[in-house]
């Protein structure tokens, strides 16, 4: 076994015991997810609480739960289109050519803009022919579905802007951006 740097075991430690107040990235936009997540926290205590504790779980609340999850990964999907912190292909801008770092991201964003828009357009067909009602409360299914077909087209939106911010920019700007995204980690 090889010899532990305590400095950098230290540094490690300290990075993942550091805690921010800073909360200048939240914009309107959170509002959503933070509101859908608080839903579903409750939701998730509740059935806890009910199923452990009281040793007779409420019936509706694993659906229900079930149902905000999905709306938490579509809507919480836009603050990550947002905020550019989708999964991208970072070894492309290690590992190809500087000169081809525009033309690849101008590539990607108009995929994630297209694949967005798309996704929105299937959620509103499928929203359309779901007659069926969810089980537990009277609520139509497809109102989940115009959730996520709207979560779908507000994604589609920002990796529109995103788009438009990257065609106007030089390349040495995108250049600059990428390498120093991909050197930081983030």
């Amino acid at each position: 076994m090889g010899i532990i740097d305590k400095d950098r075991t230290d540094e490690i430690i300290g990075d993942l015991e550091e805690i921010t107040d800073d909360i200048s990235d939240v914009k309107i936009w959170d509002i959503p997810v933070l509101l859908v997540f608080g839903c579903l926290f409750c939701i998730v205590a509740l059935q806890f609480f009910t199923r452990y504790v009281l040793n007779d779980s409420l019936g509706w609340t694993e659906e229900i739960a079930r149902y905000f999850l999905i709306m938490l990964g579509f809507v919480g999907a836009i603050s990550c289109v947002r905020n550019g912190k989708h999964i991208f292909l970072e070894f492309a801008y290690r590992y190809f050519p500087k000169a081809s770092l525009k033309p690849i991201t101008i590539f990607v964003d108009v995929t994630s803009t297209a694949f967005w828009a798309y996704a929105g357009f299937l959620a509103v067909e499928l929203a359309q022919k779901t007659r069926s009602y969810i089980v537990s409360i009277n609520i139509p299914k497809s109102t989940l579905y115009y959730v996520v077909a709207a979560a779908c087209f507000f994604c589609a939106f920002f990796a529109l802007l995103q788009l438009l911010s990257t065609l106007k920019k030089t390349r040495s700007q995108v250049i600059q951006e990428k390498l120093d995204l991909g050197a930081t980690g983030v």
